[in-house]
């Protein structure tokens, strides 16, 4: 969903980095020449890496994964702490174990929860591409996260590798810095399990990095690449990837037809043939998938999940859903309040263009932020030219697309994440040879931009140590890429270890207090709810809360209240009578 800018305190780094881009843009017009001679030869150096094409894929990639678990004594391994995060390790989980999906747990209405799926099976509702990844880092490495990190290098490397077919190398070479700078540290797509944003940028930097060279070469190799970023795109993001394949698709489609270089009609369908069985198998296991997870294979847990839950519509047109009977009074609050806040807003024309210029804020806040904003001002001539003319329709297929849907975070732009380097990129080539009054201003910019960046790189790994309030709150972190989630989280993580070194197995019921904010939800379980360390479940009220306690007889059951400040664990007033059943009457599985 759209997320608001976040509490006053957080405003202090974004200034910081303000400050300093309208100190850079000052620099560059009253000093266009200090420095030349220094930054002439950094440039020399980094042009000579640039034209060894893949060692500087090879670099860029290295580079994020180096650089972020260097940093891991300062920002740890990601704690979970939204709902998509719980909801994509319930996935993981499950993959790990060997399952496509779980069965329905008994007592399951105390364990409903945001973004899973209850009946016909017990799974999360999103589509697989990201839980896959997640249990590949935790069957490989011991750790979902690392899937994600090896995840974001790959896509770092994609990024550089796709604006080589697109920009001259030392800017391709650059883009990759950039994106791991900005995207690949701190930004919430590395430091959380949501949104499946790493494997779609990945999936969307394949494609638009392999369909250019594929016109041009005609190669299995980039077909299969090609085939491969589609596949990611349709098991992570496949709405926001289907917008980025529509061009891809028609200028495909043009070029086998009327092409001058395509290869003869069998040697074409040749070199097509494993590209293909590619995408056909991919897409007969997402049928099977799905079939498993709902008994249609044509039925996405999406669908299912919203059906059971949503008021909202997901599109303008869309009217709002009749009301189900909730069981729980957060996840009423969520759908009935959280989401269609939003839908009213949307669905006025007021507030359609509104929430649209929202939505476009948000894309510029998180991908150019302060510093990589002044490029910007020459998108007029990026429009005009053909080197990126292709790119330019990408985004406005993407900007059209976007304005339909009601909702959007920024992990939702994922695909399009190597179509907006290109733009900004294109756009600070021609700010670099902006000469005002024939002075060197631009050429200077672009420089103190790329300084800027670094200086905002040590200056967030260095804020805790220099007592610098930095950290960002909820929803901050989601749409501004120098913060990420920080300690959020913490307050679940520190009851769950609690919990966890207790002897025996324990069930936790989970008791908010009114005016409980939904978007901080404890109750999520593993996969193999019945055999888990820790059960969470809601609290239903004391004639319901029996029921589970009954049911789990075996187990030590504690009341946890979040909203507490701390959040505290204590064992659950059990009445009299109910505890000698618990212990003593025929109870249980």
């Amino acid at each position: 969903m759209i997320v608001s800018p976040g509490p006053d305190h957080t405003t202090s780094i974004m200034g910081i980095e303000f400050g300093l881009t309208l100190i850079a843009v000052a620099a560059a017009f009253v000093l266009p020449g200090i420095g030349s001679a220094w930054f002439t030869r950094i440039e020399a150096a980094f042009g000579r890496l640039a034209r060894r094409r893949w060692a500087a894929v090879a670099v860029v990639g290295l580079t994020e994964f180096v650089l972020r678990l260097s940093i891991l004594p300062c920002f740890p391994v990601p704690r979970p702490f939204v709902q998509d995060d719980f909801s994509f390790l319930l996935a993981a989980d499950t993959f790990a174990s060997g399952r496509l999906t779980n069965p329905t747990p008994a007592m399951w209405r105390h364990f409903e929860s945001f973004h899973i799926v209850m009946n016909p099976t017990y799974m999360s509702m999103y589509f697989p591409g990201q839980g896959l990844i997640l249990a590949a880092g935790r069957v490989l490495f011991g750790n979902p996260w690392i899937g994600v990190l090896v995840v974001t290098a790959l896509m770092c490397a994609a990024i550089c590798w796709m604006l080589q077919a697109w920009l001259p190398p030392s800017w391709a070479l650059l883009g990759g810095m950039i994106a791991v700078l900005h995207l690949g540290l701190f930004s919430y797509w590395i430091n959380t399990y949501t949104g499946a944003a790493s494997v779609a940028a990945l999936g969307g930097a394949l494609v638009l990095g392999a369909f250019p060279r594929l016109i041009k070469n005609a190669r299995v190799c980039e077909g299969i690449l090609l085939a491969g970023g589609i596949v990611l795109l349709a098991l992570s993001r496949p709405y926001e990837g289907f917008l980025l394949c529509l061009p891809v698709a028609g200028v495909l489609g043009r070029w086998i037809l009327f092409g001058k270089n395509r290869p003869v009609s069998s040697e074409l369908l040749r070199r097509a043939a494993l590209p293909l069985a590619l995408i056909i198998a991919a897409g007969s296991w997402m049928a099977y998938y799905d079939d498993r997870v709902n008994g249609s294979a044509l039925t996405l847990p999406y669908t299912i999940n919203r059906a059971t839950y949503a008021i909202a519509p997901y599109w303008i047109w869309q009217s709002p859903r009749p009301a189900p009977v909730y069981r729980h009074t957060v996840m009423r609050d969520y759908y009935e309040q959280v989401e269609m806040s939003v839908v009213k807003k949307a669905q006025s024309l007021h507030g359609f263009l509104f929430m649209t210029s929202v939505k476009a804020i948000l894309a510029v806040e998180f991908f150019a932020g302060a510093a990589l904003l002044p490029p910007l001002i020459m998108l007029p001539r990026v429009f005009r030219d053909r080197r990126t003319r292709f790119i330019v329709i990408c985004c406005f297929v993407w900007a059209l697309g976007m304005a339909l849907q009601i909702f959007m975070v920024c992990h939702y732009l994922a695909p399009f994440t190597a179509a907006f380097y290109v733009v900004g990129l294109q756009a600070t080539r021609h700010l670099r040879v902006w000469r005002p009054s024939g002075q060197p201003v631009g050429v200077q910019m672009v420089r103190l931009i790329a300084i800027i960046c670094i200086a905002m790189t040590a200056l967030r790994v260095w804020a805790e140590p220099l007592h610098l309030n930095l950290a960002a709150g909820y929803p901050t972190a989601w749409t501004y890429s120098w913060y990420g989630p920080g300690e959020l989280g913490g307050p679940r993580a520190r009851v769950e270890s609690d919990l966890r070194h207790l002897p025996g197995k324990q069930l936790a019921i989970v008791r908010y207090s009114p005016g409980h904010d939904s978007e901080w939800e404890w109750v999520y379980n593993d996969a193999n709810i019945q055999d888990s360390k820790i059960i969470w479940a809601r609290d239903m009220g004391s004639a319901d809360n029996l029921e589970i306690i009954h049911y789990y007889r075996e187990r030590k059951v504690w009341l946890v209240q979040p909203d507490l400040q701390p959040a505290t664990i204590s064992p659950y007033p059990i009445p009299e009578q109910a505890a000698v059943a618990q212990h003593g009457a025929p109870w249980g599985p």
